[in-house]
This record gives structure tokens, sequence and C-alpha cells, in this order.
């Protein structure tokens, strides 16, 4: 006769198991709340990233006249946005069925075109502040980088760059199956080396944050500082149009990627805590709801930039309608603000020399009455 408690204990022990599975390591998309607001967020994103990112490159290419270095900077990362802004629908469905249901080349390809976006987007902001730099502390040098083959070649480097920076995505994310209370699920996610448990994770994220805000933004904020003690010492007080404009996308990539590199931060402390420890565990639920809102608040920066530049050239709406954007875009070379800054000095040198002649004229002639 079989034993009657034989089934009961051999189900307790497989709840057993699946308890302890979704313990021991659960899904980065197990979180209803996080998962349902991130889902909404990059809904929003495609809705209109897509339309105002290819809005933007048809406004350069069909309506631009004059296309400066800003503008073609401005341009490359309207692609590299538009692109990106493309893919949110896999992402949409990733984070609303809270399982990926796509394949495992799907998976790494797609995670290391986010990481491409992100490193694109901030150097080329990089660029713009460098670009930013040379013509207000260095403006003889200017005609050098304003041309367009120097300009290609420096934008092609750039491309390459980011393309390698974003390999740590491509060689570590994978599909791996967890087993929860409801069945089984398959997430894609960073896998380390269980036997390198925490130095490939400190690697992986310690890396994106430094080389993909920390080194750039360091860039950026010194690139500015320089700027402002030129602009102190010349008193000059004109502003180029496109520097309060470089200024908004400069900020707002810093507000909406900072909680995402905040979060990789919690996650590399949580490794160098040790796998198991207090710390660790605490830190982790901290990371792991975390994760998915922030990555979509990340890609909200991509579609902000239209929004910006339509505040930006708001004023030229009445007049230029849908070109009101390229005649946005053709009033943001630096060099042009350059070219006016040493025009209104050499007028200031003419006007005080004449002053000056006309002064010591007079006092000759008046010395000349006296004698």
């Amino acid at each position: 006769m079989a034993n009657p408690t034989k089934p009961s204990l051999i189900t307790a022990i497989a709840r057993a198991n699946v308890s302890s599975n979704i313990t021991e390591d659960p899904s980065l998309v197990s979180n209803d709340a996080s998962t349902i607001v991130g889902a909404i967020i990059l809904t929003l994103v495609f809705l209109i990233g897509v339309p105002g990112n290819l809005f933007i490159i048809w406004s350069i290419l069909a309506r631009s006249r004059k296309r400066s270095i800003t503008t073609l900077l401005i341009l490359n990362l309207a692609c590299a946005d538009g692109f990106l802004m493309a893919l949110t629908v896999f992402f949409v469905v990733y984070l609303a069925k809270q399982s990926w249901i796509f394949s495992r080349f799907l998976c790494k390809t797609l995670f290391y075109l986010c990481n491409v976006n992100m490193y694109a987007s901030i150097m080329l902001i990089t660029l713009m502040s460098l670009h930013r730099l040379v013509a207000v502390v260095w403006p003889h040098h200017v005609g050098i980088i304003n041309k367009k083959r120097i300009a290609l070649r420096v934008l092609g480097g750039v491309w390459v760059l980011v393309l390698l920076l974003a390999l740590p995505a491509l060689i570590f994310r994978q599909v791996r199956e967890d087993v929860t209370a409801t069945g089984k699920r398959y997430v894609c996610a960073p896998q380390h080396d269980k036997g390198q448990y925490g130095k490939l994770e400190v690697f992986q994220y310690m890396f994106e944050t430094v080389m993909g805000f920390v080194v750039p933004y360091a860039v950026i904020v010194s690139s500015y500082v320089c700027i402002l003690r030129r602009l102190r010492r010349t008193k000059f007080t004109r502003r180029v149009r496109s520097e309060n404009l470089i200024h908004a996308i400069i900020v707002v990539f810093a507000v909406f990627w900072l909680p995402y590199h905040i979060i990789n931060m919690i996650q590399v402390s949580a490794a160098l805590a040790g796998e198991g420890t207090t710390v660790a565990q605490r830190l982790e639920k901290i990371w792991r709801p975390s994760r998915a809102v922030t990555s979509s608040l990340a890609f909200i920066s991509s579609c902000a930039n239209p929004i910006l530049y339509t505040f930006a050239g708001r004023s030229y709406i009445k007049t230029n309608g849908l070109a009101f954007m390229a005649r946005l875009f053709e009033g943001t070379s630096p060099d042009s603000g350059t070219r006016k800054m040493r025009k209104e000095t050499i007028g200031l040198k003419t006007t005080d020399s004449s002053t000056s002649a006309g002064g010591q004229a007079v006092i000759n002639g008046t010395q000349t009455t006296t004698k």
C-alpha cells in the first residue's frame, strides 16, 4: 500500500525549492509596480520620441540651408535617439509580460544598442561643449575645427569609440530562466561568472558610470568653467544662440541619467559587500526593484531634445512654419558669435584709437593756440 503522506511531502519540498529560488534570485521584472511604471514611461517615450526625432532629422536634411558643426552634432544625436526610440516597443512588451519572449540574439543586441546610445549621446554633448570652448577661448582656431572633413573624421572616431565602449553589455547580457510561484519566467539580464562573483559585476557597472557619465561630465564642466573665465576676462556679454540650448541638453541628460548611474553604484556596493551579507541583501532590495524605472527614465532624455528645440525655436514658428527648427539650427554656430565678438572688439579698438587721436589733436591745437 502506498504511503499517503509521500505525495504531500514531495509537494512541500517542491514548493520550498520554488520559494528558495525566488528568494535567492529574484527577477529584475518581478516587481509589478516598477514594471507598470516603466512600461507607461516607455510608451510615452515612443509616442513622443520617434516623431520628434524624425522631425529634427527632416528639418536639418530638407530645410536647413546652413549646416554648422553644432547642427551636424545635433543631427547625429537625433539619429541615435530616434533609432533607440524605435526599439522601445520590445522593452514595453518585456515589461508588460514580465518575461523575455524574444530571442537570445535580440536580448544581447537590443541592450547593446541601448548602451551605444548612452555613450553616443554623452560623447556628442561633450563634443558640443569642446567646440564651444575652442570657439570662445581659441577663436583663431575655429576655422580649422569647422572644416567638414575634419568634423566627419572626428564623428567617425566617436562612433567607433562608443561601439567599443558598449561591448560589455553585449558580452555579459544573457537570457536566464527564473522559477516563480506562478511558473517560469525568462529574464534578459547580465550574467557574471559565479567564480568571479563581484569582480565582473563591479567592472561592468563601474565602467558604465565612469566612462558614460563621470569622465564626460568632468570634461563638460571644465570646458564651461574655462568659457566663463574667458567671457569675464574679455567682458563680452553677448550670448550665442546655441549656448542656452546646449546647456539645456546637458542638464536634461544629467537629470534623467543620474538615477540610472546611482543604481549602478548601489549595485556595485552590493557586489563589493559580498554575496549573502546583510549589507548586500539590503542594497539589493534597493537596486533590484528600481532598475526598471531608472532605465525607463534614462530613455526620456532621448525624447526630451525635440521638446527643448521646440521651446527654443518657438519664436520662429509664426514666420517659418514647419521650417522653424531649421531656422533655429542655422543660428546655432558658435563661430558666428565669435566673429561678432571679433568685430566688436576691433570696433572698440578703432573707436578708442580715433578718440585718442582726436583728443591728442585738440590738445595739440590748444597748445599751438597758446603758443
